[in-house]
């Protein structure tokens, strides 16, 4: 293995012009930045709208520093004709351009694919956009909770709880954070095309696309209903929280059963088998919680976690980020802005020839100029 503190990154030498706000598009424009793209995020004056969303330390927001560390802001007015034609000057040196306005934004602004196309036929321009950019949808608002309502997600969640009578309350942003995975998936396939081709292309994400990629099995029993719904892996509880227990095969159920000191239970008929055990799960989640409440959410993951059964015990997010798992895996870096130190999440791969993790700086709003990279 190399020595990632000084092995180079993978996009050294590439230029991406970053026009994206809030979540979708700047999670994305990080993770070149992570692998060593040069990032310039085009900001209006007033900055990034995430800049003001807590947490805040000091006026400075950690969650904006997650979704952008390693970039360098520009702000601009967009409105103004000289701006517009000191940006395609930028435009025309770089490799990558995202943006994720509604669509037809760009264009009002001069800065729509075939007119940059012209200026510079390899750039790799790549909008992101609720519903995608043409069509029935693309003039329609969307955030990620909207996606997440039209996709049939939250009702897909809905179908599988015991106890819910509407749709949960929305606050995990799935829509943004897979199209900012998707954007970057396809960036890279651009960029693999463009080596083979000498020519940029335009990409157009949408997110509910992205999230309907979320649900395989929902997407298919959609069109093929089963006659029973299948077995939904639920929480059992423990004497102080909660663990989960997913026994797929028929040697786990066995692993487990005899760790849990009731060898007989394989041997119910009810759960002999996988199929018995599929028409009869809440009686079987029953059985097992008969021994999950006389241990700790601790006890019950020790114990079979060293049966080989895989178990876990349901962690907050602050605990979680005590696992030393994620100390020895680099899973965060420490990054920095005026107001102090924090951890981000890294890239949740690692190469063994170059260095993936966050570059440890956030910029500040118009911290650079256009003239900086002219």
């Amino acid at each position: 293995m190399t020595d990632n503190q000084t092995a180079p990154r993978p996009f050294s030498g590439l230029r991406v012009v970053d026009f994206s706000t809030l979540i979708a598009g700047p999670y994305g424009t990080r993770y070149l930045a992570d692998l060593g793209a040069e990032v310039i995020k085009i900001e209006t004056p007033e900055g990034d709208y995430l800049r003001t969303q807590a947490p805040l330390r000091d006026g400075h927001s950690t969650y904006f520093g997650q979704l952008n560390c390693g970039k360098k802001s520009v702000a601009l007015n967009l409105k103004d004709p000289d701006t517009i034609a000191e940006l395609k000057k930028l435009i025309a040196t770089a490799d990558v351009l995202v943006e994720n306005f509604r669509p037809g934004v760009m264009a009002r602004f001069g800065l729509d694919f075939e007119t940059l196309a012209a200026l510079n036929p390899r750039l790799i321009y790549c909008s992101v956009s609720g519903f995608g950019q043409g069509g029935l949808g693309a003039g329609r608002p969307a955030y990620a909770q909207t996606i997440h309502a039209t996709s049939g997600l939250e009702l897909v969640n809905l179908r599988y709880q015991d106890e819910l009578t509407r749709p949960a309350n929305s606050c995990l942003f799935y829509a943004d954070v897979l199209s900012a995975v998707y954007a970057f998936s396809a960036i890279n396939a651009a960029l693999y095309h463009r080596e083979k081709t000498g020519k940029g292309q335009f990409i157009d994400v949408s997110l509910l696309e992205s999230t309907m990629n979320l649900m395989p099995y929902d997407v298919q029993e959609a069109q093929f209903p089963a006659p029973i719904s299948r077995p939904v892996y639920k929480p059992v509880r423990s004497s102080d929280g909660f663990v989960i227990l997913m026994p797929n095969t028929q040697r786990n159920f066995v692993q487990m059963v005899q760790a849990m000191g009731h060898p007989e239970w394989a041997e119910d008929e009810r759960f002999c088998d996988v199929m018995a055990r599929y028409n009869n799960y809440p009686a079987l989640l029953a059985q097992l919680e008969t021994w999950t409440m006389q241990h700790t959410s601790v006890e019950c993951e020790e114990i079979l976690t060293a049966a080989s059964v895989p178990c876990a015990r349901y962690r907050t997010i602050a605990e979680a980020l005590e696992d030393p798992l994620f100390a020895e895996r680099g899973a965060f870096q420490t990054v920095s802005d005026p107001a102090g130190e924090y951890l981000v999440t890294n890239l949740p791969f690692k190469m063994s020839q170059a260095e993936t993790a966050a570059v440890p700086t956030v910029s500040e709003v118009g911290e650079y100029k256009l003239s900086d990279f002219l």
